[in-house]
Parts: C-alpha cells; structure tokens; sequence
C-alpha cells in the first residue's frame, strides 16, 4: 500500500474505520461486566461460565493475534480485516438468539477471533497511511485515545444502558460499530500488497498454543485449581518447540532475528511493563479501596477517576514529548514513569488516598505515551511486510503481561491473607496481612516492570548510539 497521505484530514475516512475498529477491543469487554450478574441470573449461569463470559473472549484474543497477523502479512491486512469485521457483525447479531450460558461463551469466543484478525492490522494500516514519523504518531495516538474513550465509558454506559434495555442491547451495539468500521476501511484504504513468504502452520499452532496455556495458568493459580500446573508445564513445552521451529522453519511466523532488533525488543519491553503495572495496580486499588478502606462500588469508581482522565486526556502529552525528546527517549522516559509509579504505591499507598491518586496518575500518564510511542517504534523497527505481526507482536505483549500482572497480584494476596478476602469485618490481624500483601505487590510488580523497562532502555541506547556514529 502506497504512503501517500499528507494530513491527518486527507485520511479522515480510513482514521474513522481504523478507530472504530480499537473502539470495539476497548469497548467490549468493559461495557460487559457491569451486566454479569444480570446475565448470571437470566442465563443461570454458574460462577465459573460467568467467569469465561469474560475470560473467552480474552484467551481466544490474546491466543490468536500472532496467528492472525502472520496470516493478514501473507494475504493482506485490509482482506483480513474486512473479514474479521464481518465476523464481529455476524457473531454480535446472534446474541439477540443466545439461549444458554454455553452459547453466550461461544458467541465471545467467535468475538475474540473477530478482535484477533483486526486489531493488530489496524495500527499496522494506520502506521503505513503516512510517511511522516510524527503523522504515525498522531495518528496512532487518534485511533487509540477513541479505544480507551470507549474503556473509560463503557461501564457507566453500560449501566445506563441495563436500566432501560436488556442485557443482550451491550453487545448488539458491536454491530454498527463494524458496519462503520467496514466502510472506513474499504473505502477509505486500498488493498495492500501481501507478502511473498510462505505460512508457518506449525509455527502459529505452536505460538497459539504458548499464549493460550500462558493465559489460562494464572487464573488456574487463583482457583487453587492442580491443573494449573499442568497448563503451565504445558505453555513452557510449547514455548520451547515454538522457538526450536521458528529457528529452524524456512518461513517463520515470527522471525526471531526480527525481534532481536533493538527497535523491536525496546519496544515489547516498555508496552509489556505498561501492561503489567496498569492491570496490576488497578486490581490492587481497587480491592484496596473497596476492601481495605470499606469505600462503595461507586465511590471506588470515582477513586479510579485521576486514571480514567489521564488515560483519556493524555494524548495531549504524546506529540510535545515526540517532538522534544525523540521517539526512542519518549518510550524509556514514559516508561520509566510506570516503574516510579508502582514504587510510589507499593511504598505509600497503604498511608492515604492522596499516595494511590499519584501511584494512577503517573502510571496511566506512562502508559498513555509509550501505549503510542513503542507501538510506533516496533513497526520502525520491521520490514514493510511485517508490520502487521509487529503489531500482533505489541497487542500479544500487551495481553500476556496483563493477565500475569492480575496472577501474580492475586496470588500474592491469596498466600498472604488468612480466610476469605471477601467475608466482611476483617480482624486486625487480616487488615495487617492485607496491607503488607498489598505492599508485597506492589513491589513485586515494581522489580518485575524495573527490569522490563532497564532491557528496554539498554536496547534503546544502543540505537541512540548507532545513530549517534551514523553522524
């Protein structure tokens, strides 16, 4: 596909198409939990099918992405995209017909493929409209500030939306945001030119495989469940014959040199240390404040706010730190703020509120930039041919580190509280094995984003420094 596009404007149509696409990722599964219990009821529904209403949709996604965008660089990511679309249009209009709790499961998990096939071509699309480093920029930080608008809104949409209408309205509204999406993005891009490579079957079941056990072991961990250690066993198998096939395949689905580039490798690391602190931290604070420091759901909402507002009103920061820093400074500095903010609650959130709203503040400001700037950096950092697994490649870091980031907070509570978290009127010595596993946490999640962000920073440098003798 020609870059031809000089403004943000000329591209209007395909920016619209390309939003609407990150909208339903974002969109989907925050405007859904507020329904859960309803759907419980309605659907008598146990705990655990409750539980995979959510978690299918999110398994299959984070599954399928590197899969899927090796296969949208092999036969063209606006075909796959146009595809994909019309599986979320179709799979969303059979929720009007679900019956059972089993059903419903099946309709997010045809969602979760639909997610698969077009979020990643989406920044991919969005990267290749224009030439200009800052215009990838600012278009990318467009086409996500609309996703995390849709994240912010969606459960107090969703709530608004429960009073009036049924259960059923949360995921109906998926089918005019693909027919918008669809149009934006036939009409508005040009079918790209598909690589030559072959596909990598074996490669992409085994990558598939990888992620999927990676995603299902830690909420096996929380359960208490023996199998977990079975997935886990099995997600490090597969991952060693992923690695052995992708060195040894004459087309890789994931060409490891590839990542290896410092441009790349930077950049994964920065995305997956955002993603692990900021689902971390906000699981954490949010039994904090519910639990710990007995606030309401609603008063809980409106403690997350100082989050939501720079997430949402943080774009503004992407460009003047692009342009004054660079690219490859902006991605370490924002995500060294990240790793600030997880020290600044691991060590003082436990003594007020105050301390928690900076903990979100420079976390979410963090995430917000490198959300943008490593996405961008990873794709600089491909062949032109590529960029659509690089993409797949940032989502997948994304997704995985979340999960890991709620598995290892939970468990780290679970091993330090004595008797149910959830049963009311904690005894002092629960209150004190609370906070001091709210502490360990943190802090573990400080060392583990530390060590993300210092990877990334020494790759970093070292493209500083080539630049530098290029010079």
């Amino acid at each position: 596909m020609d870059t031809e596009q000089s403004s943000l404007r000329e591209a209007w149509v395909a920016l619209a198409g390309l939003s609407a696409v990150f909208l339903f990722e974002m969109l989907d599964n925050s405007i859904l939990n507020v329904a859960l219990p309803t759907i419980g009821r309605e659907l008598h529904a146990s705990t655990t099918a409750l539980q995979w209403v959510t978690g299918a949709y999110a398994v299959v996604f984070g599954g399928l992405m590197l899969a899927f965008g090796a296969v949208a660089d092999r036969y063209g990511r606006r075909r796959v995209m146009l595809i994909g679309l019309v599986l979320l249009g179709v799979a969303s209009l059979a929720t009007a017909f679900v019956g059972t709790a089993e059903e419903l499961i099946a309709v997010r998990v045809a969602m979760g493929v639909a997610a698969a096939m077009t979020t990643p071509g989406s920044m991919a699309l969005a990267f290749r409209l224009f030439d200009d480093d800052a215009l990838r920029v600012r278009a990318t930080t467009l086409i996500s500030t609309v996703g995390l608008v849709g994240l912010a809104i969606g459960p107090t949409a969703g709530g608004f939306v429960l009073a009036v209408a049924p259960w059923q309205a949360l995921l109906l509204v998926n089918v005019p945001i693909a027919m918008l999406a669809f149009v934006g993005v036939s009409r508005g891009i040009r079918p790209d030119q598909p690589s030559k490579t072959g596909l990598d079957v074996a490669g992409a079941l085994l990558g598939t495989l990888t992620i999927v056990l990676a995603l299902v072991a830690p909420t096996l961990f929380v359960r208490g469940e023996t199998t977990a250690w079975v997935a886990t066993a099995g997600a490090v198998v597969a991952a060693v014959l992923f690695v052995f096939r992708e060195r040894t395949a004459q087309h890789p689905l994931l060409d490891l040199e590839l990542v290896a580039r410092p441009l790349v490798s930077s950049g994964l690391a920065f995305k997956a240390a955002a993603g692990l602190a900021t689902a971390g931290l906000g699981y954490l604070v949010t039994l904090q404040l519910q639990l710990d420091w007995g606030w309401s759901p609603g008063q809980a909402a409106l403690g997350m706010l100082p989050q939501v507002v720079v997430l949402v009103a943080g774009g503004a920061l992407v460009r003047p730190l692009m342009e004054k820093l660079g690219l490859d400074r902006a991605a370490w500095i924002s995500a060294t703020a990240v790793v600030v903010g997880l020290a600044v609650y691991g060590v003082l959130g436990r003594f007020g509120y105050g301390w928690v709203a900076l903990a979100l503040v420079l976390v979410a400001a963090g995430m917000r930039v490198v959300g943008v700037v490593a996405g961008v950096n990873v794709l600089r950092g491909l062949p032109e041919d590529r960029t659509t697994i690089g993409a797949a490649l940032v989502d997948t870091a994304s997704e995985v580190t979340t999960g890991v980031g709620i598995a290892a907070t939970g468990t780290i509570l679970a091993a330090m509280f004595t008797g149910s978290i959830a049963t009311a009127g904690w005894s002092v010595q629960q209150t004190a094995e609370f906070r001091n596993a709210v502490t360990v946490a943190g802090l573990t999640l400080t060392v583990v984003a530390a060590a993300l962000v210092g990877w990334g920073f020494r790759r970093t440098t070292q493209v500083l420094r080539n630049v530098g003798s290029d010079a």
